[in-house]
């Protein structure tokens, strides 16, 4: 998509706007990257803004688990021993090689609530801050990729971050670094969602 300047507001402005348009429109899901690892503190920088999501109420819902290598290695040898028993031990070797590839790893998980609606925003809450941290390293040059594949919901995997899945839910698994590749993505027309009312 092509994102044209904004005319309406000053040329500072709207050199910003523009820069937020671009963003949002060219960021992808990256599903290979290149093995060196981004520097830790533009990681840090982009957990710092993406919890400034909004939050009903305030709650700031969001916990971030930055994985090291031994955890990261833990995580990979999980998932290939799941999808070995799903699917076969060459299945299984095939996704261990693919994941220790990545070179960075980030969990998100949610404060559980028993109140049905916290719950629900607090999810969406945490959704936006992955958002606001992926259009961030995106603007670095960096790539990230949300999954919620079947490992995320294994009790395993809750006790190798040690996460109490009574006081947290994983949001889900970002894997971030330099795009080996960015596919190209579509989006229907506007005209397809948009019910302008009187």
């Amino acid at each position: 998509m092509s994102v044209e300047p904004v005319a309406s507001v000053g040329d500072a402005q709207g050199a910003v706007a523009h820069a937020v348009a671009r963003a949002i429109s060219e960021r992808r899901s990256i599903n290979r990257f290149q093995p060196q690892a981004p520097p830790r503190e533009v990681v840090r920088r982009a957990l710092d803004l993406a919890r400034w999501a909004p939050n009903h109420h305030l709650t700031e819902p969001w916990h971030f688990y930055l994985l090291g290598p031994e955890t990261k290695q833990a995580v990979v040898e999980l998932n290939a021993e799941l999808t070995a028993t799903a699917n076969g031990p060459a299945a299984g070797e095939a996704k261990r090689r693919r994941w220790a590839a990545i070179p960075g790893w980030l969990v998100v998980t949610c404060d559980q609530s028993a109140d049905a609606l916290r719950a629900r925003e607090d999810y969406a809450a945490c959704a936006c801050a992955i958002h606001n941290l992926a259009l961030y390293l995106w603007s670095e040059g960096i790539g990230a990729k949300w999954t919620t594949g079947a490992v995320t919901r294994e009790h395993r995997f809750y006790d190798l971050l040690w996460i109490d899945p009574a006081l947290e839910t994983v949001v889900g698994l970002v894997w971030y670094g330099y795009p080996a590749e960015a596919p190209q993505s579509r989006r229907r027309p506007l005209e397809h969602s948009l019910v302008e009312l009187p």
